[in-house]
């Protein structure tokens, strides 16, 4: 095949803790050369003045619904959102319909994802309560990881049994992922508020139903855990100050045996929020008091917490107007998890170095991602071009995901990815509103 070769000039290329003028030269699939100046001839050429160059977005944590609820979204639709918000790969979570517990269940999400992806994938294996064997048999040069909910989730997935966990834990060899939430306290919680409330509990009832002391019960049970057998362990979505202390800061990310994980929403909003979203901010773990979203922050900066991402988890617009207690957890946001964070740079919080660390860099390390994650010469060429001052309202007319909805919607943010490049090829212009599908590759492992 004929070579295709790509050149983008002229862009502030933000990598590896640094923003340097530049050029970069694409060839087929990879970066050959970057360079202050690139007098190369290119079948395209992209001139970034004006513009940041980043790495692409891994985000380690989505919920695509597909198999069996692609009603609310799908690989397709959901991957086409990414795309949008400069995210050039993602890995997903194993409770769909039927839950990814097979070895069998689990390729055919990645059957489906080579047909229809925009962006790059890779697909946890599921553990439930009886599929160790099943579980045993992951690749883990091929597979992102193993998946535990230590907490309630769709099927047969809420693993709570401790001789199952002692199981898993003392013999999965690869990363395990864990959603930490003590499910005997937060049946407790609920309980108690129903009998209070009745048809009054709402959506800001949520953070104290599944409140801090449920979170840190499971996940020091998780670290505990990982200690006594040295676990690769790295725990999602942490929501509350008090779990903060479990990791540590003290050691590269590269040798941690115990990481965890941030997402945008426990960020950027509080408890203080609900009265105005309600159940649209309804998700698992919750969104707590305020005290919590300036302790994560600070832990992200300081490296006791290592990777930023979404854990996207799109629901109707239906299904969120139901009651509380009828309501699913999850809210969507792949598509803007970038403009978030581009809105905690303008207020001082993270720095444009921070966010690629954070989003690009370290989930590429966490996870030993083969030669992607970085704007570094023979990596792949996965790549957002972000327009720092063109201005972007949420709306109706732009939403990508398939839910058609947003938390954000009404809110106008300064900064939008403007192209992202995967695998050397543009997938999304923001200016043409072009999207191109076919062009994301299966992740692999250097394990």
């Amino acid at each position: 095949m004929p070579h295709t070769t790509m050149l983008i000039k002229n862009g502030q290329i933000i990598n590896r803790g640094a923003i340097t003028h530049g050029d970069i030269y694409i060839k087929n699939d990879r970066i050959e050369k970057i360079a202050p100046s690139i007098d190369m001839e290119a079948d395209t050429v992209i001139d970034a003045q004006g513009k940041y160059v980043m790495p692409g977005i891994i985000d380690d944590q989505v919920h695509f619904r597909e198999p069996g609820m692609t009603y609310k979204a799908d690989i397709a639709s959901e991957s086409r959102a990414a795309i949008a918000g400069g995210v050039t790969t993602f890995m997903e979570m194993p409770n769909t319909k039927p839950s990814a517990l097979t070895q069998e269940l689990l390729q055919d999400k990645y059957d489906i994802a080579n047909r229809n992806s925009y962006s790059n994938y890779s697909f946890f294996m599921g553990a439930s309560n009886e599929n160790i064997a099943e579980v045993l048999k992951t690749n883990p040069q091929t597979v992102c990881g193993v998946k535990v909910f230590m907490g309630s989730s769709t099927g047969n997935m809420l693993v709570d049994n401790e001789e199952v966990l002692t199981n898993i834990f003392s013999n999965v060899d690869m990363l395990i992922a864990t959603h930490c939430e003590d499910e005997a306290t937060i049946r407790a919680n609920m309980a108690a508020f129903q009998e209070k409330y009745g048809d009054q509990l709402n959506a800001t009832h949520h953070p104290l139903i599944r409140n801090t002391e449920g979170c840190l019960i499971s996940s020091s049970l998780a670290v505990g855990l990982a200690k006594k057998y040295n676990t690769r362990l790295h725990i999602l979505h942490i929501s509350t100050a008090d779990e903060i202390g479990l990791f540590t800061n003290k050691i590269p990310l590269a040798d941690k045996r115990i990481t965890s994980e941030a997402c945008v929403h426990h960020m950027y909003f509080t408890a203080d929020d609900y009265p105005r979203l309600g159940n649209k901010i309804k998700c698992n773990p919750a969104i707590k008091a305020a005290h919590n979203r300036e302790a994560i922050r600070a832990a992200v900066l300081d490296g006791t917490i290592d990777i930023i991402a979404t854990d996207h988890a799109p629901h109707t617009k239906e299904e969120k107007a139901l009651p509380y207690s009828q309501a699913p957890s999850g809210l969507p946001l792949i598509q803007h998890s970038l403009n978030i964070m581009l809105d905690m740079y303008r207020d001082g919080i993270f720095t444009l170095e921070q966010i690629v660390d954070k989003m690009c860099h370290a989930p590429a390390i966490c996870f030993q991602i083969d030669d992607r994650g970085y704007l570094n010469e023979g990596y792949k060429a996965d790549i957002a071009i972000v327009d720092p001052e063109l201005e972007y309202t949420v709306n109706q007319d732009n939403i990508a995901y398939k839910c058609g909805w947003s938390p954000l919607e009404g809110k106008t943010f300064k900064g939008k990815n403007v192209i992202t490049v995967v695998n050397g090829k543009i997938v999304y212009d923001y200016t043409t509103q072009l999207f191109r599908q076919g062009c994301g590759e299966r992740l692999t492992f250097d394990r």
